[in-house]
């Protein structure tokens, strides 16, 4: 707490004269730089729901649990484990008729909605456990969402490639004033996550046209940009 105060008192203090003088006195140049990096992704998240109606909040909650649980039992058969499964939402609630503008909204039952999210590496199944799923009880698909288990490196080589588009700059300007570029006085930058794009799936019907349509889901490159902003004081040219 002493240290921060202490700094804090330093930077309130007025600058003299000459420190003025030497500060205006520094020439800069202020560039940026953008880079941009794509890969595949290597890891999903495909989120289903399973939804049920009873008269009652009890019925529906209990054919919701064990509409679920075989949803898990055919996954899990599937080869994927219980702990790379989990459940993103769970609610129950009263489901209303249409309501007619001149009466009260009548009470149908109830509805419970599980929405449970399976995590795989393996990119070449999802169609297949989408299926399962689908087959086993889940009514409904809410998306599938791909990401990138090492995002780190690849936020690193957009990076990278911002900041050497930035020091081209900076030497470019530098030669057509006629000067020498001088020592990074600042640098900040922005990195963008990946930017996520829908999974695009389809039917595709097997060779024999009696075999029922299985998923087809096709993932899309990863993209993550990076932005830099750097100023370089400018020296006399030798």
């Amino acid at each position: 707490m002493f240290a921060l105060f202490t700094s804090l008192a330093a930077l309130a203090q007025p600058q003299t004269a000459s420190q003025t003088r030497a500060d205006l006195s520094v020439r800069t140049v202020r560039v940026e730089g953008t880079g941009e990096t794509k890969a595949q992704p290597d890891e999903a998240w495909i989120d289903l729901a399973v939804e049920t109606q009873g008269a009652t909040a009890k019925a529906a909650g209990e054919e919701n649990a064990k509409k679920i649980e075989r949803v898990l039992a055919a996954l899990t058969a599937a080869g994927i484990p219980r702990k790379e499964m989990e459940t993103r939402n769970y609610s129950v609630y009263p489901d209303y008729a249409q309501p007619d503008p001149r009466s009260e909204p009548k009470l149908r039952g109830y509805r419970a909605n599980n929405t449970l999210s399976v995590h795989t590496r393996e990119l070449g199944r999802l169609g297949e456990w989408i299926d399962r799923a689908l087959a086993s009880g889940a009514n409904r698909v809410d998306g599938v969402r791909f990401g990138l288990t090492k995002a780190d490196a690849v936020r690193a080589e957009a990076l990278r490639q911002a900041v050497e588009r930035a020091r081209k700059s900076a030497e470019v300007l530098a030669s057509a004033l006629g000067v020498r570029l001088g020592a990074v006085l600042e640098a900040s930058t922005v990195a963008e996550p990946p930017r996520l794009y829908p999974a695009r799936a389809m039917m595709a019907m097997a060779s024999d046209k009696s075999a029922e349509a299985s998923t087809q889901i096709l993932p899309e490159e990863q993209t993550v940009q990076a932005q830099v902003t750097l100023v370089y004081a400018l020296e006399p040219a030798r």
